[in-house]
């Protein structure tokens, strides 16, 4: 027999549960909202969150619910782009069993994002991004947290003394080059990912 208070607390667990996956789903909802008025806005003007509450078919009860303001949420939004950018880009890395060749592949895969597909919406996020009332900065902070440990045993593997400062050093280096791939509105080139490529190897060697 169960003990006193079993049935209540499963009861208010089941309740709890549902509350969790509608909340996740109403976070995910705004998310997505906000990348896409963002990117129909591209740099010319910034959504206001009647704009994004409008576009997930929420209430501004349930933004507020989650986030404290617009600042959050953009905040949320560059870490779940990190996440997703680094799954990818582990991904793309995967394919190569030299780290020589998955050092190239994570430099490829980061400077994709310059390609048309995701250029727009990445340039607008950092542009809505851009302002001292973001808790997470764009660029080489957030985003390159993310992507740097991707590179951390391959580093290790090629001789990097300091794997996890080589790899920030790399990831500042790349995503301040896609940065203004960005802002130019230009798409990297095979000889532009072996240029980076073969900077970071070369950061690699330790001075005569």
């Amino acid at each position: 027999m169960d003990e006193p208070g079993a049935v209540a607390r499963r009861i208010a667990q089941r309740a709890l549960a549902r509350r969790g996956a509608d909340y996740a789903d109403e976070v995910r909802r705004l998310l997505d909202a906000a990348l896409v008025v963002m990117a129909a806005g591209g740099t010319t003007g910034k959504p206001r969150v009647a704009d994004i509450v409008a576009a997930a078919g929420l209430s501004n009860e349930a933004f507020y619910r989650h986030f404290p303001s617009k600042d959050a949420l953009v905040a949320a939004l560059l870490e779940d782009g990190a996440e997703r950018l680094a799954r990818y880009t582990g991904h793309r890395m995967a394919g190569e069993r030299e780290p020589r060749a998955r050092v190239r592949r994570w430099v490829g895969a980061v400077l994709a994002q310059a390609e048309a597909e995701s250029a727009a919406a990445t340039l607008a996020v950092l542009w809505n991004a851009a302002g001292p009332g973001i808790a997470l900065e764009p660029g080489p902070g957030v985003v390159g947290e993310a992507l740097a440990g991707l590179l951390h045993a391959d580093l290790a593997e090629l001789g990097s003394a300091t794997p996890d400062l080589d790899a920030a050093l790399i990831a500042h280096a790349t995503i301040g080059t896609l940065t203004d791939l960005l802002r130019r509105r230009e798409l990297p080139d095979p000889e532009l990912v072996d240029r980076i490529t073969a900077f970071a190897l070369r950061a690699l060697t330790p001075p005569a």
